[in-house]
């Protein structure tokens, strides 16, 4: 299993996210370059990067299964205000070389949000910007399925699609999200249809990346709130059975659940378990006594 979570960027840069990931236990892992809610971004280390990759290779993380995380504030889907949507355009693209400079092979990235104007141009203008951004050797883009909360776009399978038919460039692909999804409307207990349903529309081989997490709300809620494995309705098994699912083992999983109590990672608990194939019905007591 390529099973991995959320990480820091920290002083260390990719160094310490990669030492945190393995000490969760995993060996795959994504980060943000700096927070995601804002655009300010510390220089990249040379010597930080080569020692990241001395310690990857010891520890067996592949960099096929290190993800970037683009921030929630780029927006491509609304260009109403032209200077700020050039502003995206601009930040992403500073993104994907500082992706390129730390030999990371795919950046996740929000679709957008349509704010008023009609779908059919937000999207058009999502495909513009990335027609705009993506180079021939840039870091693959994979767009996140989305919960529909609000004007988001991106979350239905065709909506990804009219995206990627007008994007001129192979470096594009897809991030499942299994929250979102769920809160889109899509039953990820008949995973197996799911993927069928998707293949079909977009195809399988666009899949670079799964955000493995439960979530709070009933089916088709679009709200997009996670929830930690097991806890949630999309529930335990289903979410094992996606991670051990054999069209999609080459994949990475990454974990995106809250912290407990909003202070402890559960990441070390959840992959243990995933890894075990058994639910701990006492997850969120042992983090706590864990990090007490």
């Amino acid at each position: 299993m390529i099973i991995g979570s959320h990480v820091n960027f920290t002083n260390e840069q990719l160094l310490g996210s990669a030492k945190q990931a393995i000490s969760y236990g995993a060996n795959a892992f994504m980060f943000y370059t700096g927070a995601p809610q804002n655009t300010i971004r510390k220089p990249l280390d040379e010597n930080l990067k080569e020692q990241a990759f001395k310690y990857m290779h010891e520890n067996n993380i592949s960099m096929d299964n290190v993800i970037c995380h683009a921030p929630y504030i780029i927006n491509l889907a609304n260009n109403t205000n032209e200077e700020k949507w050039q502003f995206s355009i601009n930040f992403l693209k500073q993104e994907l070389n500082r992706c390129k400079f730390l030999n990371i092979k795919y950046i996740v990235v929000h679709p957008g949000s349509a704010v008023g104007l009609e779908k059919e141009v937000a999207l058009q203008n999502i495909s513009n910007a990335l027609n705009n951004i993506i180079l021939e050797d840039s870091p693959m883009v994979l767009l996140e399925t989305m919960a529909g909360k609000g004007s988001e776009c991106g979350c239905s399978l065709e909506e990804i699609k009219t995206i990627l038919d007008h994007v001129n460039s192979k470096n594009i692909g897809v991030c499942l999200d299994t929250c979102h999804l769920n809160d889109a409307g899509y039953d990820m207990h008949d995973f197996t249809t799911f993927l069928n349903q998707f293949d079909q529309i977009i195809g399988i081989d666009k899949i670079h990346c799964v955000h493995l997490n439960d979530s709070k709300n009933a089916l088709a809620a679009h709200k997009d709130r996670h929830e930690n494995l097991g806890l949630g309705t999309i529930g335990y098994n289903t979410l094992l059975n996606i991670a051990n699912n054999e069209q999609l083992k080459n994949v990475p999983k990454i974990l995106e659940t809250p912290y407990v109590e909003k202070l402890y990672p559960p990441f070390k608990f959840e992959i243990d378990s995933l890894k075990k194939g058994v639910e701990n019905p006492y997850l969120i007591q042992d983090i706590i006594e864990y990090y007490k």
